[in-house]
């Protein structure tokens, strides 16, 4: 008889452990541990994980080469510091930044506009461009002659279509009250903002935002849009790493301060 009771209580002692074990196996798949990765820790690897977005500006191909701003620089990084340099391409800020919190990447290295809700959780970089962001709608002779929008007041009641997750909504949202009207916010999940702005120009949507940068680059490709309505004040845009990377910052804030001059700056959107 006992040994019955033992073998029943070995039995749920077994599926209780096992249970535990699975219990824990699935937690830990769930968690992503961080382990601290500093500036000495990258040069020990040999590898730094940079990721970027692909737009004509910052990164794109260029006939048979890479090209652009941002390709300039983590090319002139990479040769400068003599670290492999893995370079990921992930258009959404959001999904950049989140893989920088679990450290899959060390830099996001693309045009963050730098606002006090970021700056509590990531650190940035000096100021790498000035840039602002700019209404993108239809010139009137490609709209029935509707007279473009130029102030801010006209957006009450407009609709405006916008990439998921861009910052760009936080300053639509504080537009909305500073004119204390509505601003429809449609949220694509599907189109990043160059698609937008073609969207515009070939009159399936009527507005989105988009950098300054970018939108005089794209208008000179789509007669359609008009670029000429600002929706921000300039603000300042910068690289961002993780918060316990302090030297890794420091370290790339000296090299930024060496190599941004307007010599080396000019050369950097064909820099291979």
């Amino acid at each position: 008889m006992k040994s019955k009771k033992m073998i029943v209580i070995y039995g749920v002692l077994l599926v209780v452990a096992l249970s535990l074990m699975v219990i824990l196996y699935t937690v830990s798949r769930k968690v992503e541990i961080v382990l601290p990765r500093d500036f000495s820790e990258i040069v020990n690897s040999g590898e730094l994980n940079i990721v970027t977005d692909y737009n004509p500006i910052g990164y794109h191909v260029s006939g048979d080469t890479l090209a652009g701003f941002q390709h300039g620089l983590i090319k002139a990084l990479e040769q400068d510091w003599k670290l492999k340099v893995n370079i990921f391409l992930e258009n959404s800020l959001d999904k950049n930044l989140q893989g920088l919190k679990q450290g899959r990447y060390d830099i996001v290295a693309r045009n963050i506009p730098v606002t006090t809700h970021l700056r509590q959780q990531f650190g940035f970089t000096e100021s790498i461009n000035l840039n602002k962001q700019v209404l993108v709608q239809r010139k009137p002779e490609f709209n029935d002659s509707i007279t473009p929008i130029r102030q801010h007041l006209d957006l009450a009641k407009k609709t405006i279509h916008i990439h998921r997750d861009s910052p760009v909504i936080l300053r639509l949202q504080n537009l909305s009250h500073e004119i204390g009207d509505t601003i429809f916010i449609i949220q694509n999940d599907i189109y990043e903002t160059e698609q937008l702005v073609m969207m515009v120009a070939g009159g399936d949507i009527d507005f989105t935002v988009c950098d300054e940068v970018l939108a005089r680059k794209l208008a000179k490709e789509m007669p359609e849009i008009d670029v000429d309505t600002d929706i921000s004040f300039t603000q300042l845009e910068s690289w961002a790493v993780r918060k316990d990377s302090p030297v890794l910052l420091d370290s790339l804030n000296a090299w930024l301060s060496r190599f941004l001059t307007p010599a080396s700056t000019h050369s950097l959107s064909h820099r291979k």
